[in-house]
């Protein structure tokens, strides 16, 4: 990859996209994490307005610390970049008592994971309208179309995704000539959204490099058969979330009616 080539392409899509919208500039979520730190750097390297907002809901200190290590790093390298804490805790517990919690566990602790991400959805849609921002995605290509890991309209609503055509690989190879902290680099992924040190890896059952070989095994239309022993286990684990996530990857199904019927 000709890394220095692909971040001033991302940089100058950007600043275009954001410039022909009209917009002051960029707001996105600053989790502590290798994607949000790069596609930040990003953001701040058009010299357009940027606002990071951290937006803990019981988080590990690790990934606090993580986080405000960056900003810091940022804001001291960018003159254009601002940042805010919105403390979600209180929204979520509140929100807690409001509904059911009854049902097995691991349902009800995945859709309270996946409601701390939309309630951070919402706490940058309603700064960017704030302040005329854009909101900034920040997943990448093995996470949005390959395994869908990812929340629908939580960290999948966003206005503009500038690293959704990179391999988690390539993420880190513009991390390291961005200058991100080592801190972020060495940390396993995890998308922080259960409020303990379990990463990604944990959650899905196979690690970044291993997801990208079955993505590309799949792009060139092997079959589970095809495998054996620990290969054949990760790509049986890349298909079956590839096609469980599908809802994720493909438009909302509009039930058109037809014309005779109206």
């Amino acid at each position: 990859m000709q890394t220095e080539k692909v971040v001033d392409h991302i940089v100058n899509w950007l600043k275009e996209y954001a410039i022909n919208a009209r917009v002051n500039g960029l707001v996105i979520g600053v989790s502590g994490g290798i994607d949000s730190a790069v596609t930040s750097t990003l953001c701040a390297k058009t010299g357009l307005d940027l606002l990071c907002i951290e937006m803990p809901i019981h988080q590990a200190e690790s990934h606090v610390s993580r986080a405000q290590e960056h900003i810091s790093q940022l804001k001291s390298r960018f003159s254009n970049v601002r940042d805010l804490n919105v403390n979600l805790t209180p929204v979520f517990e509140e929100f807690k008592t409001e509904v059911s919690l009854v049902g097995k566990q691991s349902i009800v602790d995945m859709a309270l994971a996946n409601t701390r991400a939309r309630l951070r959805m919402t706490t940058l849609y309603y700064h960017a309208g704030l302040h005329g921002l854009l909101v900034a995605g920040t997943g990448n290509k093995v996470e949005d179309f390959g395994v869908g890991f990812y929340t629908k309209y939580g960290d999948g609503g966003v206005d503009l995704s500038p690293i959704a055509d990179l391999l988690k690989s390539e993420v880190y190879q513009i991390g390291e000539f961005l200058n991100v902290p080592p801190s972020i680099m060495n940390a396993a992924p995890s998308d922080g959204l259960f409020g303990d040190a379990r990463s990604d890896e944990d959650q899905i059952g196979a690690s970044y490099p291993e997801l990208e070989w079955a993505m590309q095994m799949k792009g060139e239309g092997k079959a589970l058969d095809d495998f054996s022993g620990r290969q054949q286990d990760v790509f049986n684990i890349f298909m079956r979330c590839n096609s469980a996530n599908q809802h994720k990857m493909t438009a909302i199904p509009i039930c058109e009616i037809p014309n005779d019927l109206k």
